[in-house]
């Protein structure tokens, strides 16, 4: 556990409400400046342009094009503000070998348990878990009790209660409230945190496509990860328009506080801080499922592996095993589920090269034009697909999902042959490879998923070859990880059409 700090917890279990006064992190310790009535004049209106721009933009059939220009259009007015918002001189976490310390000292006297773990840096990946001795698969290594955790229902009690139970936004998105709570507890002057030396610990800065330049998204030019990530960067800028207009006209508790410290850099710091490191975990009743912010196993990084980690009713704890063993000085990581590298990018900031779950999105659907739009729907409908829809291909040996090839068989079918499979009791062999079906719908499927991949191969600037030079290159965090998606996405379309072509051959 490491040399216990003069600044640890006073009082083992601790209630949230009864948080010594040594326990404030730094953050609450400095006086924060105001803005004079002009400079914020100027960034309310500069917020009611943004929130003009940023709920402009929600129609379906929008271009890339379009989008990309309300991006440019909400990063200079967000650069502007942030600008003006700098004079603040608002601290973000500040990570020291005595914070680490602090924590493991806040973690132990607060009833979790760290068993063979420690906190360190690793080259690439921040901070993590590492292996302090061996450690055996299925041995416990973190055990952390709810009361430690943050969560929607951790708010309820606090200052941000009453927005929590009357504002719609934070009622259905909780990731939200989350965000705006750790921005509460961290300015919070009359109360210093019980969270402190989590938060404290917290890093100062993250790499999703929040903090992507206009440059580094101009990456992922060709790569559908771009629509996602515009989106993401669109919503959260909204998302501070609407707060920040919510705090300057409330006189509720938790928006007496935000009101002077509520910055898009804070609240682009809050929501990655949640997007990263939020879990699920049962409600205290067990009603249902709720997010959750676990100090320390949320240090944990990610490889290929499986869920380790699950909460013990009994003992109302998350607990982390290990999924295999770890030799002493060996990075501990833990499994963040089956996720594309996208998702990772887009939520969690980072692209893992070697990532088996990986897949790349395929958009496809049938044109109302179609004459046999209805018939398709009607097969389509028999397996629970939609007639638009986004499909994955996948990496590896079998690249093409069974969604996806129903999807092309019905999509090249002739009217004798949807209404055979519509009527069929087997319909659902659509999904394998091999289905028994009439050999000119086979080749027409395969024939237009061929072209479908050599085209969205063409949309982007630079070739495979290109970008695994460019990625060796001297480059910023966030262009290097536009640019391995890039590797991974075109990786799996040249694994999809290698496979497509070794079906042709005899």
């Amino acid at each position: 556990m490491g040399k216990k700090s003069q600044n640890k917890p006073q009082a083992k279990n601790v209630a949230p409400n009864q948080t010594k006064p040594n326990q404030g992190s730094a953050t609450t310790k400095k006086n924060c400046n105001k803005l004079s009535p002009q400079k914020r004049n100027e960034v309310n209106q500069l917020v009611d342009k943004l929130l003009k721009v940023s709920t402009a933009v929600h129609s379906t059939t929008s271009s890339s094009a379009k989008d990309w220009e309300t991006h440019l259009e909400i990063e200079k007015i967000l650069n502007k503000i942030n600008v003006i918002e700098s004079e603040l001189k608002l601290p973000l976490p500040n990570r020291t070998e005595s914070s680490q310390e602090a924590l493991l000292t806040w973690l132990e006297n607060n009833s979790a348990e760290v068993n063979g773990v420690g906190i360190q840096e690793f080259h690439g990946q921040g901070q993590g878990l590492v292996a302090l001795r061996d450690v055996s698969v299925g041995e416990m290594m973190v055990a952390v009790p709810r009361r430690l955790m943050i969560t929607v229902e951790t708010i309820q009690s606090s200052k941000l209660g009453y927005l929590l139970a009357n504002e719609t936004m934070l009622k259905h998105m909780p990731n939200v409230a989350l965000a705006l709570f750790l921005l509460l507890e961290r300015f919070c002057k009359d109360t210093p945190s019980f969270w402190a030396p989590y938060i404290e610990m917290l890093p100062s800065t993250y790499t999703t496509v929040l903090y992507f330049s206009a440059q580094d998204l101009q990456e992922l030019k060709g790569s559908p990860t771009l629509e996602s990530a515009l989106k993401q960067c669109r919503n959260i800028a909204r998302q501070y328009a609407y707060f920040h207009k919510l705090f300057e006209n409330m006189g509720d508790p938790a928006s007496e506080i935000l009101r002077d410290v509520f910055t898009y850099e804070q609240y682009r710091w809050a929501v990655s801080t949640v997007m990263t490191r939020q879990n699920f975990i049962p409600s205290a009743d067990g009603s249902c499922m709720v997010n959750a912010l676990i100090p320390l196993w949320d240090m944990a990084n990610h490889s290929n592996g499986k869920i380790s980690t699950d909460y013990s009713l009994g003992t109302d704890r998350s607990e982390c095993l290990a999924w295999r063993d770890f030799n002493a000085g060996e990075q501990v990581f833990i499994f963040y589920g089956a996720r594309s590298n996208a998702d990772l990018l887009v939520h969690n900031g980072f692209v893992y090269p070697d990532n088996l779950h990986d897949s790349f999105r395929v958009r496809l659907g049938v044109a109302k034009s179609d004459p046999l739009a209805t018939e398709r729907g009607r097969v389509l409908a028999r397996l629970a697909l939609p007639t638009a829809a986004d499909f994955v291909l996948l990496r590896g040996p079998q690249p093409v999902e069974g969604q996806l090839l129903a999807f092309l068989r019905i999509f090249s079918m002739q009217q004798e042959h949807l209404e055979h499979w519509a009527e069929s009791d087997k319909v659902s062999d659509l999904t394998y490879t091999d289905c028994s079906l009439d050999t000119q719908v086979e080749t027409k499927a395969w024939t237009f998923l061929m072209a479908r991949i050599k085209l969205l191969q063409s949309l982007y600037p630079t070739t495979l070859q290109d970008d695994l030079k460019i990625v060796t290159e001297d480059m910023s965090e966030c262009r290097k990880l536009a640019i391995q998606l890039r590797i991974a996405e075109k990786s799996i379309l040249q694994s999809a059409l290698e496979y497509i072509q070794l079906r042709d051959k005899p």
